[in-house]
């Protein structure tokens, strides 16, 4: 029983695939060196957007803004998600049940060490979010969890 315990934990060392293992990177529409982003993105967006971080939960005012428009990305102004899409999951960031289709793109993510569907504007690659399978079953079950400094709104004229 102890050889099997052992075995499986070298298994599992072996079989994890880190983020820094991949050396392929995507070349997306819009592309611009790190010293150019940092000059168009706050501190805080260049690090959610261009660093894959995290903002606060509860600290965007998008999280419970419910104003008719479009979120687009806040780096390249991407139609990202509708308006009529947006829910309060209780979570502290903005959520949508679906998103513009082909205007985000999906990988994934093992940084917290287990799998996870990472969201980016598929016009220049910038991190949103994370995509769960726990939002509304009466929609699409998915919950699109955004972060609000990822995100720019233009409310509908």
């Amino acid at each position: 029983m102890k050889n099997i315990l052992i075995l499986a934990i070298i298994f599992l060392f072996i079989s994890c695939k880190g983020n820094s293992q991949d050396t392929t990177k995507k070349e997306y529409p819009v592309s611009k060196t790190e010293s150019e982003w940092k000059t168009e993105l706050s501190e805080m967006e260049f690090y959610v957007l261009r660093k894959s971080g995290t903002e606060r939960s509860f600290s965007s005012p998008l999280n419970k803004n419910y104003s008719k428009g479009i979120y687009v990305c806040k780096a390249c102004e991407t139609p990202l998600f509708k308006s009529e899409n947006k829910y309060d999951s209780g979570s502290g960031w903005p959520s949508f049940d679906r998103e513009i289709k082909n205007n985000v793109a999906f990988s994934t993510d093992y940084n917290l060490g287990y799998a996870r569907t990472e969201e980016h504007c598929a016009t220049c690659g910038s991190h949103l979010g994370h995509v769960f399978n726990d939002g509304p079953r009466k929609t699409t079950g998915k919950r699109h969890c955004i972060n609000g400094v990822a995100l720019k709104f233009i409310p509908q004229e």
